[in-house]
């Protein structure tokens, strides 16, 4: 089987809701990200380029990734798709482009891009003459247009929701949830996160900007975490401190065969291995990536680096102690995770597979990057060191 290496890897800094990036249209983001890693490789043209992203239906407009191919500094030629699994889709992004290369393909350019902040509102057409109570939603995240089957089948949970779901479920206390977040937080490493990020250059009447910093994480302490209300559910433990953010950012790596690699000039961080993905209840999406790490046959244990998204704390701890991992495992999200750094939704993906592969540099032989999915999915990959 051909082998696929994931090579350079670019992404802005992650912006918080209504924040500095905010001000960027998604498709501009996405560009921009693919741009700079044309300004490590000069003259690369890639086969494809793959993005994820789970909204569309704004300025991401449909197919986003062909947007940011016109946008950016690749030719017309290249062609581009984007693809939606929700929570996972930087991460698809990666698995599809990996396929990609094994049927034959050089170079993909892989990535995620969310704006959260510039998510529309939508309504539906009216389905009577002058109806005067049209349905609006808010598109930044949770359910639109519910069907009535679904409802009645499976709930409509809000994803605060599910991780309550899970925190009563599995006995996860609020306590053992804020002491998670707060680990999240303290684990954040500027320093480290610094060598990914591409800066931002937002321009206005009153001159430019730079953007280079991430904005979520923020000081707190568990004192702080436990006066936070938990506003989902009477007698809940979920709050706004011990679940991620609502943010804005893009993502993008290279994918490249072994000639790939070697007719570019790239440096290989990690080689992809394996990839499944997983249904599970929609009311405890969050155990996702348990049953996707399942079907590939692999436990925790097998690997030396881990990357799990933290949608919430409840879910993260409902998947380490269901793999029979102490909660504050080193393996685990060494540098932090999106309870500080925030979680873009299409974006979230494409950055943990970099994360892991960067980590798999300083040592290890194997990482996992793996997500929950909302409406109840996980997504599993495996990298190896090279």
């Amino acid at each position: 089987m051909t082998e696929v290496f994931l090579c350079a890897h670019r992404r802005t800094p992650i912006g918080r809701y209504a924040g500095a990036l905010s001000q960027v249209r998604p498709d501009d983001m996405a560009a921009h990200v693919i741009d700079g890693l044309l300004d490590l490789h000069p003259g690369l043209v890639p086969d494809e380029v793959i993005f994820g992203c789970a909204n569309q239906s704004g300025e991401d407009n449909r197919n986003v990734a062909r947007m940011a191919v016109l946008l950016s500094r690749l030719p017309e030629t290249v062609p581009a798709l984007t693809v939606n699994r929700l929570c996972a889709s930087g991460l698809d992004a990666v698995i599809a482009g990996a396929r990609a290369i094994r049927d034959g393909a050089d170079i993909i350019i892989a990535g995620g891009v969310e704006s959260m902040s510039r998510a529309p509102f939508v309504m539906a057409k009216a389905d009577t003459a002058f109806a005067r109570a049209p349905e609006i939603h808010d598109t930044t995240i949770g359910w639109r247009f519910i069907n009535k089957r679904i409802a009645a089948a499976y709930g409509t949970d809000s994803m605060p929701e599910t991780a309550e779901n899970l925190a009563a479920d599995h006995n996860i206390s609020r306590a053992d949830q804020d002491a998670y977040a707060l680990r999240s937080q303290s684990r954040y490493d500027a320093a480290w996160h610094a060598a990914d990020i591409l800066p931002v250059t937002i321009s206005s009447r009153k001159g430019d900007t730079v953007v280079s910093l991430d904005e979520h994480p923020r000081a707190t302490s568990l004192e702080a975490l436990a006066k936070l209300s938990a506003p989902f559910r009477a007698g809940g433990t979920v709050t706004a401190g011990n679940a991620a953010g609502i943010n804005d950012a893009a993502a993008a790596l290279i994918l490249a065969s072994a000639d790939g690699v070697k007719r570019h000039g790239l440096t290989p961080l990690a080689r992809i291995g394996r990839a499944a993905s997983a249904g599970v209840a929609p009311r405890t999406m969050g155990i996702g990536p348990v049953a996707a790490l399942a079907k590939l046959g692999l436990t925790a244990t097998d690997f030396d680096v881990i990357e799990l998204n933290e949608a919430f704390a409840a879910q993260v701890l409902a998947c380490t102690r269901a793999w029979g991992l102490p909660d504050d495992d080193p393996r685990v999200n060494a540098h932090s995770g999106a309870i500080a750094m925030g979680h873009p939704l299409g974006m979230s993906g494409t950055r943990l597979a970099a994360t892991a592969a960067r980590r798999l540099t300083e040592g290890g032989q194997s990482a996992l990057a793996t997500l929950c999915v909302g409406v109840g999915q996980g997504v599993a990959l495996v990298l190896h060191a090279v």
